[in-house]
């Protein structure tokens, strides 16, 4: 089984990274690597992996889209199916506001490195899902209250979701914030 993974940048977010990990597949199922120090090398130096988070959600959840000016995020979905959208809100960007969407499930999994300042969200498409992060940052983590939130329907944005009528947080049904 290899550990090796295919590492590209994005051709539409400059900084996003997508990792393709080589999956092994028998009749039992499949097992991938879902981080070895070769994805480190995309980093800023002297910044590491500090912790990890797992989210749970059902069917037809929009989590997002968050961001924070310090944090690295190296996220996938480890079970179920999502769509997951990344948004520009570096404000002197080329791409401010363009947004790019991945499909990943379990059974085609995908990495996607998101740098600071890029609003994360993702949707539900499978019964349920659990997604998996994977931060960078100096200092303290940046917690909800201190993260940047923009609507998941914002027109200025026109992302192409594929449902009208998400699950949202409180916090997502709010209008765009900036801090």
């Amino acid at each position: 089984m290899s550990i090796e993974f295919k590492i590209k940048e994005s051709s539409i977010l400059s900084g996003v990274w997508i990792i393709e990990p080589n999956i092994s597949e028998d009749l039992r199922g499949n097992i991938w690597t879902s981080y070895n120090h070769s994805v480190e090398s995309i980093l800023p130096k002297n910044l590491s992996f500090s912790h990890d988070k797992f989210s749970t959600s059902k069917k037809d959840v929009l989590r997002g889209i968050h961001g924070d000016s310090k944090s690295w995020k190296l996220v996938t979905c480890v079970h179920g199916k999502i769509e997951q959208v990344i948004v520009d809100c570096r404000i002197n960007s080329e791409t401010y506001h363009k947004w790019e969407k991945f499909t990943i499930d379990a059974c085609s999994p995908l990495l996607v490195l998101i740098p600071p300042n890029m609003g994360n969200s993702y949707l539900v498409k499978s019964p349920s899902a659990v997604y998996h992060y994977k931060l960078a940052y100096h200092g303290e983590y940046i917690d909800s209250d201190s993260q940047f939130t923009l609507r998941w329907d914002d027109p200025e944005l026109d992302i192409d979701w594929s449902t009208k009528s998400p699950i949202l947080s409180g916090r997502d049904k709010k209008k765009k914030e900036y801090k």
